[in-house]
């Protein structure tokens, strides 16, 4: 077993600097994000790992809570660089001085609920140049009821548009105050787990839990821990007004790979995914016939 030490940091000590798919690195925080932001310099052996043109790819077996129930499917979490337009907020189809790098991580779940199927799917945008929150963040959930998606783009505010097929959710737009923000913790994890948030702090949870629970979008009370051990190391949320919880596993040394996550939902049952398989790979290029083995590497079909 591995034995763990507490660490709390300063909440606002974040990240980073550099790159994308094309790798072309670049130092420049723009006039656009944070003016108090602080430029970050990665060490090479994160450059080495990231900046290499591939993504990683990890699989996960998936046991989902929904309607009270666990359901069975997989997960999938995609972590790549790439650079970004940062007034635009989209991936950069050119080289230019004006593009920032980001880490990008596309999360896909899929399941079942009896007769009909689930896909759910996460995105963050997380800058390497400087300490600021994601600069974008968007979601996406199908099912045969209808389709919904939500968008954050961190302008001076957090901006944030909302479609669903829900009476009295349809369209919705607001601005909230800068906090930390769930889903930025799994990028924040694989730049540097040491400038993860830790105390008491305010943080935006996932649109995923806002969609499925039907809640108002806003920024909730938590309890952030970081517990890292030889080998392994823990992250926890804690959001004790809606009796939910969420803990990260990764490893303690560099990539820090996430080996599985646990969410512990307000009627006591627990979402688990467990890793299958990780590959690196180029995989916007692999989409012909001949690449579907690949999908076998990952124990995804």
């Amino acid at each position: 077993m591995p034995v763990f030490k507490a660490i709390i940091i300063a909440p606002f000590l974040s990240l980073f600097v550099f790159v994308g798919c094309k790798n072309s690195e670049n130092n420049l925080i723009p006039a656009s994000q944070n003016e108090n932001a602080i430029k970050r310099n990665l060490p090479e052996e994160f450059k080495t790992y990231w900046y290499d043109g591939n993504a990683e790819i990890t699989s996960y077996n998936l046991l989902q809570e929904r309607y009270g129930e666990l359901r069975k499917g997989k997960a999938v979490n995609i972590f790549v660089t790439e650079d970004f337009l940062p007034e635009a907020q989209v991936k950069a189809n050119n080289i230019s001085e004006e593009n920032i790098p980001v880490l990008k991580l596309n999360q896909v779940k899929k399941y079942v609920t009896g007769i009909y199927p689930y896909s759910v799917m996460t995105s963050a945008f997380s800058p390497l140049n400087s300490t600021q929150h994601a600069v974008k963040l968007s979601f996406s959930m199908q099912e045969w009821c209808g389709q919904a998606y939500v968008q954050l783009n961190n302008r001076k505010e957090f901006e944030i548009i909302s479609h669903s097929y829900f009476e009295g959710e349809a369209d919705q737009s607001l601005s909230l105050t800068k906090t930390w923000l769930e889903s930025e913790i799994w990028n924040l994890i694989r730049i540097n787990p040491n400038q993860l948030p830790t105390g008491d702090l305010s943080v935006l949870p996932s649109f995923e839990y806002f969609r499925m629970s039907h809640q108002k979008i806003e920024s909730k009370n938590a309890y952030g821990k970081l517990m890292q051990g030889d080998s392994l190391s823990t992250y926890t949320l804690e959001y004790p007004e809606i009796k939910r919880s969420l803990a990260f596993y990764f490893n303690s040394q560099s990539p820090y790979e996430i080996e599985r996550w646990e969410e512990t939902h307000p009627n006591g049952l627990k979402t688990t995914a467990e890793k299958l398989r990780r590959i690196k790979s180029k995989y916007w290029s692999q989409n012909g016939t001949q690449f579907e083995f690949l999908r076998d590497s990952l124990l995804l079909n």
